[in-house]
């Protein structure tokens, strides 16, 4: 399903969804009052929810109204007890 989006000059933005196969209509008319609408045009959103970007600024987002109160400095990260590889136990440690 394609989502395109329209604005009417009296009732403002709309959205009409469609199949992708689906013929555009002749005169894009307004869901609300019938009246003549014009089709905007965005560039279409492409990110994933999960990627590092969008988690950094959803962090920062997030952080301008409700900052994160630390209670302690954060831990730092674990070395494993033992390398997964033996012949790396011969190199030289930093």
């Amino acid at each position: 399903m394609a989502r395109y989006d329209y604005t009417c000059g009296r009732c403002g933005v709309f959205e009409v969804v469609r199949p992708i196969d689906a013929p555009a209509p002749e005169p894009p008319t307004c869901a609300t009052c019938g009246g003549a609408a014009t089709r905007l045009y965005a560039p279409p959103a492409l990110t994933s929810p999960r990627s590092a970007l969008r988690r950094a600024r959803d962090t920062a987002e997030a952080s301008a109204h409700e900052p994160a109160v630390l209670h302690s400095p954060p831990a730092p990260p674990r070395r494993p007890a033992r390398p997964p590889n033996p012949l790396h136990a011969r190199l030289p440690k930093p």
